[in-house]
């Protein structure tokens, strides 16, 4: 009888470390290559609470996931597209560089905005009507090594900010106050 408690035990124990890095949804394995699709879906997931983890942030280059056992899976993001996430504010907000899809949390919840997106050249990228995130965060993704123009409005709100997508810049656009 003890030893048939001891082999549960262990068997339980045993699918509960295999299982310690799942968050919701199929992470895959360190080194796993993942499409561009897959990863973009992943970061949204990550956006809508529908996948979880311990953490996950998004650098200019990778996705970083932290399981609930600290271990951390990298995903690398698409080549020629950059993940930038903006979170529009009128009285509140916090610095930020690095987005965290998990613990960043912006001041206008849901709210739907008014996003037009200009390129380096006056080309228009994106001019759309955007809601963001439960988080306050309004996700883009933007073609690689390009400065843009960001203008966001929000009834008679607006705000005017310069963000670029080139390697190390930021990820997290806080500073977007609505006036």
């Amino acid at each position: 009888m003890r030893n048939r408690y001891l082999v549960w035990l262990l068997l339980i124990a045993s699918i509960s470390l295999l299982l310690s890095g799942c968050t919701g949804g199929k992470l895959g394995k360190e080194g796993t290559a993942r499409s561009a699709e897959e990863i973009k879906q992943m970061v949204n997931d990550f956006s809508t609470d529908k996948l979880s983890a311990e953490g996950a942030s998004i650098t200019s280059h990778q996705l970083i996931v932290t399981n609930l056992d600290q271990s951390k899976i990298a995903y690398e993001l698409p080549k020629d597209e950059f993940f930038v996430s903006i979170a529009p504010y009128i009285n509140e907000t916090h610095p930020c560089a690095i987005h965290s899809l998990t613990g960043c949390q912006g001041e206008m919840s849901s709210e739907s905005f008014a996003v037009k997106v200009t390129d380096q050249d006056g080309n228009v990228i994106m001019d759309d009507t955007l809601q963001a995130h439960n988080n306050g965060f309004i996700d883009i993704w933007l073609p690689r090594d390009r400065k843009y123009e960001v203008e966001i409005g929000y009834g008679d709100k607006s705000g005017k900010e310069e963000i670029s997508t080139f390697e190390g810049d930021n990820t997290c656009i806080s500073t977007m106050q609505l006036s």
